[in-house]
């Protein structure tokens, strides 16, 4: 797996003219956990919508192992990126497995059906997230929680070079984050390219190799967690205080630096 995900100059306004992302440059690299950071309306799920090809840019360009991510054939495109989004509420009756197993689809040749080697990824994906016991549980009875386990396990499932994920630990208890932190790291191991919208910055900064910083329009600075997500960068850009301690090195967001 080589493919990487590259956005250059990438410019994006809402309708109104409201600026949220201006001049954008950064690469999600085969290989590495690439994590998006900011406050709130810093535009981190844009630039994830941006570079999911969910939104189009008013300038720039999103490129995907080379090649213009907008000129990329929608099933083509499934076979090289995943992407887990915010769970939906939605009332149909599939069950987990079942839904875990529509991302063979993309892989799929016109009217053949699933084989069971695509039944065995399924079932493995869903035992990656600890949600085998959920396999024939009926979508909308399961929790936030658990139908955000079931839609990583179907990105799995889908078994694409890049896998992009906004906010993946947003609906999880701590044991589960950990565990998906781990699932990170592996799939960087098998040289997949990963980047996930985080808030959670203790997290973001034991899991990923690269952090994006995003402040107002802009990227406040990339590179290695230990070198961005620095006591003055994070009271500048959160108005937290926050330092790096232990061996090795953990960081701990400590309190407010502003009035609230």
């Amino acid at each position: 797996m080589s493919a990487g995900l590259t956005a250059r100059g990438v410019v994006f306004a809402y309708p109104g003219g409201r600026s949220v992302l201006d001049g954008v440059d950064l690469t999600v690299a085969p290989g590495r956990v690439t994590a998006l950071l900011g406050p709130n309306g810093a535009g981190k799920s844009t630039l994830f919508r941006v570079l999911a090809g969910l939104e189009t840019p008013a300038a720039g360009e999103v490129t995907l192992g080379g090649r213009a991510l907008a000129r990329i054939p929608a099933r083509e495109r499934a076979r090289q990126l995943a992407l887990v989004l915010d769970p939906p509420v939605l009332s149909f009756s599939w069950t987990a497995f079942e839904l875990v197993l529509m991302g063979r689809a993309p892989h799929l040749a016109a009217g053949r059906f699933e084989s069971e080697a695509d039944h065995a990824r399924a079932r493995s994906a869903l035992e990656a997230v600890d949600a085998a016991h959920l396999a024939e549980r009926v979508y909308p009875t399961l929790s936030a929680g658990e139908r955000q386990r079931v839609l990583i396990a179907r990105a799995l499932c889908q078994d694409t070079p890049v896998v992009l994920m906004d906010e993946p630990t947003s609906h999880l208890d701590p044991a589960h984050a950990l565990r998906l932190a781990a699932l990170l790291r592996e799939l960087a191991g098998q040289g997949r390219a990963v980047a996930c919208v985080l808030h959670d910055l203790p997290l973001a900064a034991r899991t990923a190799d690269e952090v994006v910083l995003l402040s107002g329009t802009k990227i406040h600075a990339a590179g290695p967690p230990r070198e961005v997500l620095t006591a003055e960068a994070l009271e500048a850009v959160y108005g937290v205080s926050a330092r790096w301690v232990g061996d090795p090195e953990a960081l701990v967001v400590e309190g407010l630096t502003r009035p609230s």
